[in-house]
């Protein structure tokens, strides 16, 4: 009897230790989802203008994601869902950035215009000698 628990304990250390190496090898899907998530930040962030008006936090989201991707391939899950966080953060502020100055510029030629307007109606409205 106590041969067979012997071997029967062995089989099933034999098959934890099969699942707990095929969980290692498969990639992690919380990296996947991360990145891929950094990636609709980062496309969003290119559609609002960041370009333009955020290039460095761009840029940083741009590397971030990339060094993430890579650690992915490498199967260095750990560094990739936190390099994939911060790819997420910076497009988010790239994206947030763009907004920003993209409001303050139309607000400084709203305060432009109003200011025309605001010469041209006294101009008009000054009695004429």
């Amino acid at each position: 009897m106590y041969i067979k628990l012997s071997r029967l304990t062995k089989g099933a250390a034999a098959c934890a230790a099969t699942v707990v190496v095929l969980a290692a090898c498969a990639s992690s899907p919380v990296a996947d989802e991360k990145i891929a998530v950094a990636k609709a930040s980062l496309q969003r962030a290119e559609g609002s203008g960041a370009p333009e008006f955020a290039p460095v936090e761009l840029a940083a989201a741009r590397d971030k994601l990339a060094r993430a991707e890579k650690a992915n391939a490498e199967r260095n899950l750990q560094p990739a869902a936190v390099l994939a966080d911060q790819a997420n953060a910076d497009a988010q502020l790239a994206e947030a950035t763009a907004q920003q100055q993209r409001a303050s510029k139309a607000a400084k030629e709203f305060d432009a215009s109003m200011l025309a307007l605001r010469q041209e109606s006294m101009r008009s409205s000054q009695p004429t000698q």
